[in-house]
């Protein structure tokens, strides 16, 4: 499987991501004492031709960070989200300290998207404090602020088909389909686990699924053409679903990790994961590489980051 792994040294791993630029780079947030106090942590890590992680940057915040998100239009560009409720843009050229912090939220930030749409730059933002927020990276101030759910807002995420098409997830048990050109009620809103749900993807093959993940251990995957019941559901994370992957290589293959401390490969034709267990605390943060089609990261609270070729995404078939 050729894992290698990364130690955060004191930091418990929050979110990572693929860099859609350079090939083989990967950036991870980590928190102190997991994220209830202290600093947080952005390492970026470059995979070595002889398949080492070697650090490249490490950037230092007041509070604990959460998520980011790499800029869409430029490749030293960096967004954090921070339990203080801000977001800090960072340049990869100078890291010591942020080239801009937005401070709009009143609870942590816990997710951030940028569009990948490429007709316009924009970032989405969701909080703790139920709210959704829309912005210009080169602006001071957000856009405008989206209301519709009743509890924290865990995930947010652009279509990658569908330009100002965008989905969220919440605390209050429902998946949202939102219309970012008119921030009122958003345009679906199902109720999708009988539980918190925690995450949320779009299938990068089929415009109208999407795939939400719940405390309740379950993976459903959603038709908006036609949302009274999941077109299927995968069984198999003995607790919450943290993050949710679809591949953009191959249709019918998703990634998911889990509270239960395991990261699962899905064939979604079979139904059936790989099921790896390298990690020994939650694992929070999952991506699949758009320039490598052969690697996954995760990283945990157990304070390591890992990226390895899972065989499933050998299988081409």
């Amino acid at each position: 499987m050729d894992l290698v792994s990364f130690p955060l040294n004191d930091c418990h791993g929050y979110s990572v991501k693929f860099s859609p630029f350079v090939e083989r780079r990967i950036a991870c947030v980590a928190s102190q004492n997991y994220g209830l106090s202290g600093s947080g942590f952005l390492f970026i890590l470059d995979l070595s031709p002889s398949n080492h992680l070697t650090l490249a940057v490490e950037s230092r915040w007041t509070d604990g960070l959460f998520d980011l998100a790499f800029a869409e239009d430029h490749p030293d560009i960096i967004l954090t989200a921070s339990g203080d409720g801000g977001i800090q843009l960072w340049d990869l050229k100078t890291p010591e300290v942020p080239k801009l912090v937005w401070k709009e939220h009143s609870r942590e930030v816990c997710c951030l998207d940028w569009n990948q749409t490429r007709q316009q730059q924009l970032v989405l933002s969701s909080s703790w404090d139920r709210s959704i927020k829309l912005w210009d990276p080169k602006g001071t101030n957000s856009l405008c602020t989206f209301l519709g759910h009743s509890d924290l807002v865990y995930n947010v995420s652009w279509s990658p088909h569908l330009p100002n098409c965008f989905a969220s997830v919440s605390g209050d048990h429902t998946l949202c389909i939102w219309n970012s050109t008119k921030p009122g009620q958003p345009v679906v809103k199902l109720t999708a686990h009988p539980t918190e749900v925690l995450a949320c993807d779009w299938s990068k093959y089929d415009r109208n699924v999407i795939v939400t993940g719940g405390v309740d251990g379950r993976i459903k995957a959603w038709d908006l053409r036609n949302t009274s019941t999941p077109c299927f559901e995968l069984i198999g994370h003995e607790y919450a679903v943290k993050r949710l992957r679809f591949s953009p290589h191959q249709a019918h293959l998703l990634a998911s990790c889990s509270y239960d401390m395991t990261t699962r490969v899905w064939d979604t034709r079979h139904l059936q994961p790989e099921v790896f267990s390298h990690h020994r605390e939650f694992v929070y943060g999952l991506d699949f590489s758009c320039l490598t089609p052969d690697k996954i990261v995760d990283c945990s609270w157990d304070r390591t980051v890992s990226i390895y070729t899972p065989p499933s995404v050998l299988n081409t078939v």
